[in-house]
C-alpha cells in the first residue's frame, strides 16, 4: 500500500504541475528513473512508445510507467494519477469558467505552456540518446524528425514507419 500510494503521489505530482500529455515526462523522468530509480530510461522510452503507437491520450504514458514501477497496482496508481486533475478541473470550471478571457489568466495560461515545453525538450535528449543505440535508430530519428518539422505527415504515420523499417531490418539482420 505504503508502494502504491508513493507511486501515485508521485505520478499525481507529475500530472497536476503540467497540462499537456508528455509535458509531464521530465518530472516523472526525475522522480521515478533519477532519483528514487523505480523504473529505467528504456522503460519510460518504452511506456512513450506503446503509448503513441496506441490510439488514446498521450497523457496515459503514466499508467504504463506506473505498470513498469508496480505492476497492477502501479498501472492502477497511474491512472488515478492521470484522471486525478481532470476530475479537479472539472469541478474547477464552474470557478474560473468565467475569468478564463481575463489578460492575466490567458498569459499565466501561455507561459505555463512554454515552460512545459521547455520541460519536455530537456527530458526528450536522455530518453533519445538511450533510443538511438546504432546507425539504423540514429537514421529513423533523423527521417522522423524531417517528417514531423515538414507538417505533411502525421505522428501516427511517422511512428508506424518507424516501426516497419526497424522490423524489415531486424528480418534482414
Amino acid at each position: 500500500m505504503k508502494q502504491f500510494l508513493t507511486l501515485y503521489l508521485l505520478l499525481l505530482k507529475a500530472t497536476a504541475t503540467t497540462f499537456a500529455g508528455l509535458a509531464s515526462l521530465p518530472v516523472v523522468r526525475d522522480e521515478l528513473v533519477l532519483s528514487r530509480h523505480m523504473v529505467t530510461d528504456h522503460q519510460l522510452n518504452a511506456s512513450v512508445v506503446i503509448t503513441r503507437s496506441t490510439p488514446g491520450p498521450v497523457g496515459l504514458y503514466v499508467v504504463s510507467v506506473g505498470y513498469f514501477a508496480d505492476g497492477l497496482a502501479g498501472a492502477l496508481a497511474g491512472w488515478l494519477a492521470m484522471v486525478t486533475p481532470s476530475l479537479a478541473i472539472i469541478c474547477l470550471l464552474r470557478f474560473v469558467g468565467p475569468r478564463a478571457k481575463h489578460p492575466r489568466v490567458r498569459g499565466t495560461l501561455q507561459a505555463v505552456v512554454l515552460a512545459s515545453a521547455g520541460l519536455l525538450a530537456t527530458s526528450a535528449l536522455p530518453l533519445a540518446r538511450d533510443a538511438i543505440a546504432d546507425p539504423l535508430t540514429l537514421g529513423i530519428a533523423a527521417c522522423a524528425l524531417v517528417a514531423l518539422l515538414s507538417k505533411k505527415v502525421d505522428a501516427p504515420a511517422v511512428i508506424a514507419g518507424g516501426a516497419a523499417v526497424s522490423l524489415a531490418a531486424s528480418f534482414l539482420g
